[in-house]
């Protein structure tokens, strides 16, 4: 690939495609072991030995006995089973410290093998996204002190050690609490209570007056946004009985979605969308266009039940260290046009504003003088009109991820002559090869189910991902060459992303700088969409952009597809300075490989960061859902490690 430009920081040069959220660490790929051939193994026998040796180990309390049972290079990454917070352990050395250093020992008690499904049973599989690293995987079912959850653990044999079966990796989650499991299934309310009860109230009448919150009803949580953040969290919370309420300032739910860009599109397919406890239909398109995505949020809050006042702002929240309790004031603009005015007492506040904070808009001498139509941030841009019959319209768009390519695209459709600026490098796939390649055997048609494909990619720690997609980038590549050889004698910058690990890892890393194409690409490629690269802008003038290397481009309008800053900057925004100064910075990964702040404690007691695409949303909301409950039935502590 073509180099990119460079970011000074810290004093180094790092390329751009390595750049890094500000205090989070670059993370470091995985190696993997040799290993022999495996072909005739017992699988199950094999599982089997090591999990019931893995459970002797923890019944002893014994840590060196449970270090012999990992490889060197080996992780333990763990999701609220041996803590009330998300590690990655790597190597036998970091388990056992970690083991002998926790107040309680460890609080995942005992493990076993799943074999409830094909999918779960004991089987030889590899390691590695070549296929060369093979071993023995299995699921588990996982107990913990308080809690069950479930689990995937890989075998390799160490030949350092006669070939002993060892985890290479292993996976533990917690999925429920002992005694305050959800209301689904066999625990799903009863719905009517049969007998004579002169004046009961029906289901109506019971649900506007919990999701009025009237008499002396109070919300246990108030969660800020209404995108698939807030539903998804406030689902989760829903059917573990903690009262919520979600706000939002848009008049419907799924206006989030609605106002944006026209001819938005999920890049993601459906299979790896799917919101929890109902899931999309299965006629459903592939990629979700934005309005139908905002209509299937409207119905999924009113089937789920959620309790989501629209029209709604916080006009003040102050937060009692004593109490470890908000008090909030609310406005509300009703249906009858009235504004109602409440003042509330949540014990947990939740930010799903977005994974992403406040639109990041450059300050450019002459922005103001600028005389064409828009000049917008791409957050602002509603769409592309068709330009006058026999007029030439010039648009500029500044950044060329997946926003600015869509955007891009938009304007050429409707008639104008359009330039994307490329400023740096930017990682491209397509959507074809690139999600067959990343998503393919777990997010597909026919493929497993949702809650065991995300099991399977939540298994794999970060650093072993990372690696993982290193070779996966090169295949993507591979399929894309001639897209990719287009681009580049386009001029269009390329980059393979951090450490050459393309998509996910630009994502986790710095939230963006990459493009799936769905046909803009090719649009470039044939000239159809200009490309001005490697230039910071100097001026904007009334009728354009005037360039560091003193080239001119008119415009009649300019779009910023520019990012956004971090989510801590939203929350000093709506909270103030002094929460903002008490939680920690979002995104980017920690020195351990797991994502930062996100769905986990913030550093500010009954204060949370919600966000990501539907898929993290899914998965996390139920870790953010079992955190609150934990606080609010005395199980753990805010400062419990």
């Amino acid at each position: 690939m073509a180099t990119a430009a460079v970011l000074s920081s810290d004093n180094r040069t790092i390329p751009s495609y390595n750049r890094v959220e500000p205090g989070s660490s670059q993370l470091t790929p995985a190696s993997y072991p040799e290993t022999g051939s495996v072909a005739s193994v017992d699988a199950k026998a094999v599982a089997t030995e090591w999990v019931d040796a893995f459970n002797q180990a923890l019944s002893a309390q014994d840590p060196s006995a449970v270090k012999q049972l990992f490889l060197q290079g080996s992780c333990w990454r763990d999701q609220l089973g041996l803590s009330w917070d998300y590690h990655t352990l790597t190597g036998p050395d970091k388990i056992a410290s970690f083991l002998n250093s926790a107040p309680k020992g460890s609080r995942v008690a005992s493990a076993k093998i799943d074999d409830s499904s094909a999918t779960r049973k004991p089987t030889v599989s590899a390691v590695d996204y070549k296929g060369k690293v093979n071993g023995v995987a299995s699921f588990l079912t996982v107990e913990t002190d308080v809690g069950r959850g479930r689990g995937v653990v890989r075998l390799l044999q160490d030949p350092q050690d006669g070939n002993k079966w060892k985890a290479f990796t292993l996976f533990t989650a917690m999925h429920e609490l002992k005694g305050y499991e959800e209301t689904i299934k066999d625990k799903r309310p009863q719905g009517v209570d049969h007998g004579g009860h002169p004046g009961r109230k029906n289901w109506q009448e019971r649900r506007t007056a919990t999701e009025n919150f009237e008499g002396d009803l109070e919300p246990t949580v108030l969660i800020i946004g209404a995108g698939q953040g807030g539903l998804t969290s406030a689902a989760r919370l829903h059917q573990l009985q903690v009262p919520t309420l979600i706000i939002d300032q848009n008049p419907r739910v799924g206006d989030n979605w609605r106002n944006r860009y026209h001819q938005l599109v999920l890049h993601d397919p459906v299979w790896y969308d799917h919101l929890p406890y109902v899931p999309f239909p299965s006629h459903w398109p592939v990629f979700t266009p934005k309005d139908k995505l905002a209509e299937w949020f409207e119905s999924y809050a009113r089937l789920m039940e959620l309790n989501v006042w629209t029209s709604t702002t916080l006009t003040d929240a102050k937060w009692n260290d004593d109490k470890r309790q908000w008090t909030v004031n609310i406005s509300r603009k009703k249906s009858n046009g009235e504004t109602e005015t409440r003042t509330l007492h949540p014990r947990h506040v939740v930010q799903a504003t977005g994974h992403s904070g406040e639109m990041k808009m450059p300050s450019i001498k002459g922005m103001d003088s600028f005389k064409g139509g828009n000049l917008c941030h791409s957050s602002q841009f509603k769409g592309a009109q068709m330009a006058p019959e026999g007029q030439t319209k010039r648009v500029i768009i500044v950044g060329c991820c997946n926003s600015g390519h869509d955007i891009a695209q938009d304007f050429y459709e409707h008639g104008y002559n359009v330039t994307l600026v490329q400023r740096s490098s930017t990682y491209v796939m397509s959507s074809q090869n690139g999600l067959d390649v990343l998503l393919g055997g777990l997010y597909e048609e026919g493929g497993p189910e949702t809650e065991d494909a995300d099991l399977m990619f939540m298994s794999v720690p970060n650093p072993m991902l990372k690696r993982m997609h290193q070779d996966a980038t090169v295949e993507i590549s591979k399929r894309d060459e001639a897209l990719l050889k287009g681009l580049d004698k386009a001029g269009f910058k390329l980059d393979d992303g951090p450490d050459d690990a393309g998509f996910f890892m630009k994502y986790f890393q710095r939230g963006g700088g990459y493009y799936i194409d769905v046909g803009c690409s090719q649009l470039i490629i044939d000239g159809k969409i200009k490309v001005k690269q490697g230039q910071e802008i100097e001026e904007v003038k009334p009728n354009g952009l005037l360039f560091a290397d003193g080239d001119f481009l008119e415009a009649d309008e300019i779009i910023f597809a520019t990012g956004y800053e971090n989510m801590r900057g939203t929350a000093r925004k709506i909270f103030g300075d002094e929460l903002a100064e008490r939680v920690k910075d979002v995104w980017g990964f920690d020195d351990e490989g797991e994502l930062r702040t996100m769905w986990r404690r913030t550093g500010h007691p009954g204060f949370w960061f919600f966000g990501g695409n539907l898929a993290l949303c899914r998965y996390y909301s139920r870790m953010l859902a079992l955190q609150i409950k934990a606080i609010e039935e005395g199980i753990m502590k805010y400062e419990d490690p």
